[in-house]
């Protein structure tokens, strides 16, 4: 009897251990998530750089009046200036490199400073179209600020191209002096929810959308494309602080992913609160949140989030890398190639005598060429003709590329 006892006790030990064993490996926040979910997706090491792509340089025998300029006008400062600063960086550098190789034509660069905000960049942008000097733009970077002023820049006839506004609503205006240097958020919606429930394999997706024009327009896009697989939405808004009772609900909901539609400074915090409440799952950001300011703010949190852009990563092309990492010190973030793309274009068109800014925006209009991020050719409502989506994860700390997603 005492035999049976003890294997008795045995064995229900050992049945104790196996149903703990498979609490621990279960997620907090649903079935399919455990709490190692992090997918191992192999990270993009080349990419294939056009070999007739243009660059700023040219021939080297441009000739221009002095006093040309080429503007960047967007966030220097405010929350999300990273995103701004990545993209004058890249302009910065096709400048200084147009200017040193040709003498004969020298590019003047200004910046304005509308700290992203959709209130401030009407009065910035009027500042900006009144200097005679100033033929073309790269900017703005976010989609609110670009529709509170894209009819300032219509009315001066003065060309823009934005390196990451990405709400589809844009092109819908009419205005002629409008185009995006990358696909628009009816293409990375889609992508974004591809390779959510493809390559992340999440079976169930919570959307949380801030309150700017472009979270808006991204998360209806990212939402109608999941499908049965939205496991539920909520609302935030721009500068955001706490974010517990989105947290709750999602912790209630138990998806195996979160799709945040908006910027890195209120995305990082919110990261941040879902894992201390034990969220187990997925973060998943777009190109807003996409930056190493992210990993800076969220901290450890940041281990679980991946990124979608219709963006290209340019650390992966040397030569760009190189150069734009001796320039500024640092490598280049999110937008930054898109930013030297877009002024090379400018400034291509400047050498090839272009040089007041009805002719510089037709020359726009009807360009078609490669440059260093992709093929630069426009429909007629500034929308790109083929646009690429990419993914991205951290890995040890830093932003990667996992290759095309879309």
């Amino acid at each position: 009897m005492a035999t049976k006892r003890i294997i008795g006790a045995l064995a229900a030990a050992a049945a104790i251990a196996l149903l703990t064993a498979g609490c621990v490996n279960q997620s907090s926040t649903g079935g399919s998530t455990s709490s190692s979910s992090k997918i191992d997706l192999p990270v993009q090491t080349s990419i294939d750089v056009p070999k007739d792509a243009v660059l700023p340089a040219g021939d080297g025998k441009a000739k221009c009046d002095s006093g040309l300029t080429l503007a960047y006008i967007g966030a220097e400062t405010g929350p999300n200036a990273q995103l701004g600063i990545n993209i004058y960086n890249g302009v910065q550098l096709a400048v200084d490199q147009h200017n040193k190789a040709n003498p004969g034509c020298q590019v003047q660069f200004k910046k304005f400073d509308t700290e992203g905000d959709p209130g401030k960049a009407p009065g910035v942008v009027t500042q900006a179209v009144n200097e005679s000097d100033i033929i073309g733009v790269v900017g703005l970077p976010f989609s609110g600020e670009s529709k509170a002023t894209g009819g300032i820049f219509e009315q001066a006839g003065l060309v823009h191209i934005t390196a990451s506004a990405t709400n589809p609503g844009l092109t819908q205006n009419g205005w002629t002096t409008f185009f995006r240097a990358l696909g628009n958020d009816n293409v990375q919606g889609p992508a974004a929810a591809k390779f959510a429930t493809g390559k992340l394999e999440a079976k169930k997706v919570y959307v949380v959308q801030d309150d700017s024009d472009y979270g808006i327009g991204l998360s209806t896009a990212v939402q109608k494309a999941l499908g049965s697989k939205l496991a539920g939405t909520d609302k935030v808004t721009t500068g955001q602080k706490d974010f517990s009772a989105t947290v709750s609900k999602i912790i209630n909901a138990k998806p195996d992913a979160v799709y945040y539609s908006g910027y890195y400074a209120e995305g990082a915090p919110f990261d941040q609160q879902l894992v201390n409440k034990g969220y187990k799952g997925l973060f998943i950001g777009p190109d807003g949140v996409k930056d190493d300011q992210f990993i800076k703010l969220a901290g450890s949190a940041s281990n679980n989030a991946y990124f979608t852009c219709p963006c290209l990563p340019g650390e992966l092309i040397k030569t760009f890398s190189d150069q734009y990492q001796s320039a500024f010190n640092a490598a280049p973030g999110t937008y930054s190639i898109e930013g030297y793309d877009s002024a090379t274009i400018l400034l291509a068109g400047i050498d090839k005598g272009n040089t007041d800014r009805a002719k510089l925006k037709d020359w726009v209009k009807s360009y078609d060429a490669d440059g260093l991020s992709k093929h630069y050719k426009w429909d007629s409502t500034g929308e790109l003709a083929q646009s690429t989506v990419y993914g991205y994860k951290v890995d040890n700390g830093k932003i990667v590329s996992v290759g095309k997603i879309g």
